[in-house]
């Protein structure tokens, strides 16, 4: 399972990136036509915003997986290891049925709607449907650490 994780770490790590270059570099061409050419691109602006969503979201799941995420310890250092190992398993639960109930389910459904309303990107003429699949996306993975840490923190309970 931690060999699938640290596969699954390396290839978001490089999707990040690839998104956040191209981002850098569509915001230069932006500057460029604005100020240089004096005849601003008409979709760089909203491309930057939905690469800018891409980025903080599939990002969210990234630092999830690395558990780097905004924690408050205080409970934590106050116990001992086996009582630690439970609440991480409690925490990591949480986390699993949030990314489900919120971030998948959620997800899928604005997903859906959005598709089946057929709202399309004004600058880009794309359905927004394909934006917000990141949504469901970062879910998934988030699911996906939270059950490899649960398994982690059983194994170590196993070997105690």
């Amino acid at each position: 399972m931690m060999t699938l994780k640290l596969k699954i770490d390396k290839v978001l790590k490089w999707v990040l990136v690839i998104i956040m270059a191209a981002m850098t570099i569509n915001v230069l061409w932006q500057v460029f036509t604005r100020f240089i050419l004096q005849d601003p691109s008409s979709f760089t602006e909203e491309l930057a915003r939905y690469m800018l969503i891409w980025i903080g979201i599939l990002g969210a799941s990234y630092v999830a997986g690395q558990k780097m995420h905004l924690a408050i310890d205080l409970l934590s250092t106050k116990l001992t290891s086996v009582k630690k190992s439970y609440l991480e398993i409690f925490i990591q639960s949480m986390i699993f049925l949030f990314a489900f109930f919120v971030m998948v389910i959620g997800g899928i459904r604005l997903v859906n709607i959005t598709l089946t309303l057929n709202q399309i990107s004004a600058a880009l003429q794309i359905p927004l449907g394909y934006v917000y699949s990141v949504v469901p996306l970062s879910g998934a993975l988030m699911m996906f650490y939270s059950l490899a840490f649960i398994i982690e923190e059983f194994g170590k309970n196993k070997s105690s």
